[in-house]
């Protein structure tokens, strides 16, 4: 079998949608005749954990690991809280304290790419000794944290690999960069780094059109699509007996859904029937802005709020609920976010209720594998009238949606794809 070291910082017991893409083609890479080896942190800070994934790790897989020292241990001897926030990924939007300012900054400008930089020269220097005692012809980087991609670079440069880049999102485009409140300076390193990554490695992997298009204005070179997927064949469940909309993941301000918060108080308040019947689920971390928009529309006795949930309880919850929401922000660069959820939503089989941007790449999976509907942020009408439709089907028995084409979502038909990029050769 060919070896390929992969080098990934989320891994299990990480919690979270980063960790299942490479657990995932690492479970079915030896179908394709690769073998890969894992190198992962000893000691990460990953801010959810979920140790059921531990029992998915394919038995018999080399992981390397070696110790890491990140700052957000420092970081917490300011404000615990705020460093578990900000190292999610959560970046409060409206009013942000002294002490949140404070550690935007230092995270944006002093640590570049990102706060697991401190990785890049120990990494180099054990991956070293990897690669030539075992033989290694090809590695992969996953980011972000885009610091892996910084390993790749240096271990590309001592060595005669192949080195291919996998970017689960984009580097410098992506939203919450605006909100690291970045010099001119660091925007310019951001930038520089970015360049030599793409132009110094020798494949890339993306998960969406958009960032490949972006990616090619940059480079020349080999880029292939490849998007999450699903895995898990289900069961049948039986579906909730209220009219349940769930949204599974992190729902903040930007992903505030208002005009569905004010279709859902006009459909209570207007029909007796689907007041009874409602019921919101949450999963995941909600925003206090979003809190605050649900209380206002009088929605907070109709909402459970389930927390961060296991991904096996989470499976449960998509295929039991009748409605599933999916969300974006509304802006230009959230067009090419394709949330890893949505296949797991696709697999479910379960109506899909999103709301995003104009040309978004997840609404356009929806709408051609017909699974679901496709709205404006702001289009309360059009979301009144998919939930009458829905909950007029819901009364009958008759709310279902046959997924068509998925079978290309699936981990295994993905992990293909990507065997097929590794061996490939241009020309």
């Amino acid at each position: 079998m060919r070896k390929v070291l992969v080098i990934t910082y989320y891994w299990p017991p990480a919690g979270g949608p980063g960790v299942q893409r490479w657990l995932k083609f690492v479970k079915y890479l030896r179908d394709f005749n690769i073998e890969p080896i894992v190198y992962i942190p000893q000691n990460p800070s990953y801010p959810i954990t979920d140790k059921n994934l531990v029992h998915e790790v394919p038995e018999g897989v080399q992981i390397l690991k070696q110790p890491i020292k990140e700052p957000y241990t420092w970081a917490s001897l300011v404000s615990k809280k705020k460093t578990q926030t900000i190292s999610s990924g959560i970046i409060q939007e409206k009013k942000p304290s002294t002490v949140e300012k404070l550690l935007l900054w230092i995270r944006g400008n002093l640590f570049i790419p990102d706060a697991r930089k401190f990785w890049i020269k120990p990494s180099v220097k054990y991956l070293s000794r990897v690669i030539e005692k075992q033989g290694i012809e090809t590695i992969i980087t996953t980011g972000p944290p885009h610091s892996l991609h910084l390993i790749g670079l240096r271990l590309k440069e001592k060595h005669q690999i192949q080195w291919i880049t996998d970017f689960r999102d984009p580097w410098t485009s992506i939203g919450y960069h605006k909100k690291l409140r970045l010099s001119k300076s660091s925007k310019r390193k951001h930038k520089a780094l970015e360049r030599s990554v793409l132009n110094a490695t020798d494949k890339i992997v993306v998960t969406s059109d958009t960032t490949k298009r972006e990616f090619e204005q940059i480079t020349n070179k080999p880029i292939q699509v490849i998007t999450n997927g699903y895995d898990e064949i289900l069961d049948a469940v039986s579906l909730d007996s209220g009219f349940t909309i769930s949204h599974i993941g992190s729902l903040l301000t930007g992903r505030n859904p208002i005009a569905l918060w004010q279709a859902l108080k006009e459909l209570i308040e207007g029909d007796e029937t689907f007041k009874n019947h409602l019921k919101i689920q949450l999963a995941g971390v909600v925003g206090e802005e979003v809190l605050e928009t649900i209380r206002t529309y009088g929605l907070d006795s109709y909402v459970e709020y389930l927390g961060y949930l296991s991904h096996e309880k989470v499976l449960q919850v998509q295929q039991k609920s009748q409605v599933l929401l999916l969300l974006e922000i509304d802006s230009e660069e959230t067009k090419g976010i394709i949330p890893g959820k949505l296949f797991e939503y696709l697999n479910a089989k379960r109506p899909i209720l999103a709301i995003g941007p104009n040309e978004w790449e997840a609404g356009n999976i929806v709408l051609e594998t017909s699974s679901g509907k496709v709205c404006k942020q702001s289009d309360k009408t059009a979301l009144k009238n998919v939930l009458l439709e829905w909950f007029g089907k819901y009364k009958k028995g008759t709310l279902h949606f046959n997924s068509k084409g998925i079978e290309m979502y699936h981990r295994k038909e993905l992990t293909k794809a990507l065997a097929n990029f590794i061996q490939w050769e241009s020309s």
